[in-house]
């Protein structure tokens, strides 16, 4: 909501003007997945396309680069979209008895 202030026009009254504000766009996380010697690179290749809706090539991509780099950018959300993503994968994982380890990070 801008707020307004006071601007005089005449002698006879007062005229209302908004004051412009410059609003920051919210911080966006980046949401990652991290290297492990156990789970599957398949399985990988299935969280990235279920829940950062990938084709199986990008997915093959980010897997990759998380087996040889360490991690891999699954992509990039607001704080509470990014949030829901990592508890999402934790979950998965863990359901299907893998320690994939997803975390976000500001951007």
């Amino acid at each position: 909501m801008a707020t307004r202030k006071q601007n005089q026009h005449s002698s006879e009254g007062v005229a209302l003007e908004p004051e412009r504000q410059k609003i920051k766009p919210p911080p966006l996380y980046k949401v990652m997945l991290l290297n492990d010697d156990f789970t599957p690179m398949d399985f990988v290749v299935v969280v990235l396309q279920k829940f950062f809706n990938m084709n199986r090539e990008q997915a093959t991509v980010v897997m990759l680069k998380v087996h040889q780099q360490g991690r891999g950018v699954c992509g990039v959300f607001p704080r509470d979209l990014a949030a829901t993503k990592v508890e999402q994968v934790g979950a998965f994982a863990r359901r299907h008895q893998h320690p994939l380890a997803c975390v976000m990070e500001e951007n």
